[in-house]
């Protein structure tokens, strides 16, 4: 504005306009915020409530229900809009949730070390040789193949793949594998069902391909299913061959199966939706993409380790102590 203007304005009028240019150019910080700290914990602490503990029939708390609940307790209104940006700056989704078995075996620590030793590349303190390789195996039981009654249609423009959710059973099979934790690489087969003898054929497959046929050392780690459970499965895989070394995991632990991380990979990919003619396109498809994954190995990067596991038990040793008695 020119100064021949501003002489013309009254006073007030310049004092006015000056007030108003200051007021849209203090800093943000000096305003009072629309909605303070304590108000985002009071929402985050509803999220974070056991659902049992809040008072209302629910399984799980929806944003919903969390903006009508933060209502309630802060005694003012509070958009839905708001509620779902305080959780996601907190990465709090307490809609969510995941499956989780709590271990109770009292040797959690003695058992799982060993496992977490060889995933680092050593065995009772000393480095494993190049001719020494770690196998995770376990079998993934009841792969049914279902046959949709119509055919399946492609995407298309604002349009998602469609299946058919009418199927006839096709039968099942049951896969069994063996993941080289170092290399990346899978070992399978499927078969009628699960058992001792159809486990020995996994090995004995395992046995005659190379490098594992020149190995100095094989560890297999497995999980306590009755195909390879307790100390007769070590004198068995040991009089099997000299070479084998039968690692269990403890009890309810798969997710230190690394095996258990190819078949998540593998239930994903290939069998989800779950659309095969017959058992024979099944086990096809199950063995492309064993070929798929051997052309391009990856191992996992497994990152868990024995400080952490030890980190983990202290956290949890509460819940592997017997209760006070009365």
């Amino acid at each position: 504005m020119s100064a021949c203007l501003l002489g013309r304005s009254s006073a007030g009028e310049v004092d006015g306009r000056q007030a108003t240019f200051r007021s849209t150019t203090e800093p943000a910080e000096a305003a009072r915020p629309l909605f303070p700290p304590l108000d985002r914990s009071l929402i985050q602490a509803l999220a974070c409530e056991v659902v049992a503990e809040t008072g209302q029939p629910l399984s799980r708390q929806s944003l919903a229900d969390l903006t009508r609940r933060a209502k309630k307790s802060l005694r003012k209104p509070v958009s839905r809009s708001t509620v779902w940006r305080v959780l996601h700056e907190a990465a709090i989704k307490p809609w969510q949730y995941d499956h989780w078995i709590f271990p109770r075996d009292p040797a959690f620590a003695k058992k799982a070390a060993p496992i977490l030793d060889l995933y680092a590349g050593c065995w009772k303190g000393q480095a494993l040789g190049p001719r020494d390789f770690v196998l995770s195996s376990d079998e993934k039981t009841s792969i049914q193949a279902r046959r949709r009654v119509h055919a399946e249609t492609p995407p298309k423009r604002k349009r998602r793949r469609r299946v058919e959710p009418e199927y006839k059973r096709m039968g099942a099979l049951q896969y069994m594998a063996a993941w080289d934790v170092g290399r990346g690489m899978v070992l399978g087969r499927c078969e009628a069902k699960t058992g001792i003898e159809p486990f020995g054929r996994l090995v004995d497959q395992i046995l005659d391909q190379k490098p594992y046929s020149e190995a100095e050392r094989l560890f297999l780690i497995v999980d306590n299913g009755s195909s390879h459970r307790g100390k007769a499965s070590v004198r068995r895989l040991r009089a099997r061959d000299r070479r084998l070394i039968l690692v269990h995991t403890p009890v309810h632990a798969s997710w230190l199966n690394q095996v258990e991380i190819y078949f998540s990979i593998l239930q994903r990919k290939v069998l989800t939706p779950n659309d095969f003619a017959d058992l024979d396109a099944l086990r096809i498809r199950l063995g492309l993409y064993e070929e798929l994954t051997n052309k391009r190995p990856k191992p996992f990067a497994w990152k868990f380790t024995r400080q952490e596991l030890a980190e983990w038990l202290e956290r949890a040793a509460r819940h592997f102590r017997p209760p006070k008695a009365a």
